[in-house]
């Protein structure tokens, strides 16, 4: 049974030395009640940059405990849910493979998948790994974002129910890579083409189609 195994919010606002904003809230630990869920996001959250991370379209980010198992082996030591950054730390789901558009109801809560997780510096500088950027993309295990199509209640071990998926098969993935630079032709068309792909990721694909 997909579920969510924890879910998390900031433990504390901290300095993040290079970035725009100067403080971060990518320190999310594990919460054992329930919290309500609004377009907002999770209540008891918080995002420090709402520039880059204020749209309703990344109100709840979702990374897999599977994708967490591997990363543990490739930095040594395991990793805690919440660590990066995410609020609902998951089994049973690939959200790396799974459509933008599909609806997913947890709790009471209906989200649906929106777009990818783009790393950044603040990301590098809370992991301490070299080349975290880079080797978090090329990876390709980059989680998803989801927009909450109706507010509700979620808490650790509800189930998570995929209730609608569309026809289109644009993953989570084929944005990551988009924004990354891909020049595969196919991949850059299906994402150009999807009603269901954000503006910015649209723009990019569009971009590269036309400089290849």
């Amino acid at each position: 049974m997909a579920s969510v195994i924890s879910l998390n919010v900031v433990h504390a606002e901290i300095p993040d030395e290079g970035g725009s904003v100067g403080i971060t809230a990518i320190d999310k630990r594990s919460v054992s009640d329930r919290r309500v869920i609004t377009t907002d996001g999770v209540a008891g959250d918080k995002r420090s940059d709402m520039k880059h991370h204020g749209h309703t379209d990344q109100a709840v980010y979702a990374y897999a405990s599977e994708d967490y198992a591997w990363w543990s082996q490739q930095v040594g030591y395991e990793i805690a849910p919440g660590a990066f950054g995410e609020n609902l730390t998951t089994v049973g789901v690939d959200w790396n493979a799974i459509a933008i558009g599909t609806v997913v109801h947890i709790g009471t809560a209906v989200l649906q998948v929106s777009t990818a997780r783009i790393p950044c510096g603040t990301f590098q500088r809370w992991m301490g790994q070299d080349q975290w950027v880079k080797r978090f993309t090329e990876a390709g295990r980059c989680g998803a974002y989801l927009r909450v199509i109706m507010s509700g209640e979620i808490g650790a071990d509800d189930e998570i129910v995929i209730a609608e998926v569309p026809g289109h098969h644009v993953s989570i993935l084929d944005l990551l890579r988009v924004w990354t630079g891909t020049r595969e032709s196919a991949q850059l068309t299906r994402v150009a083409e999807c009603v269901d792909t954000p503006e910015d990721m649209r723009e990019k694909a569009v971009s590269a189609l036309a400089n290849i």
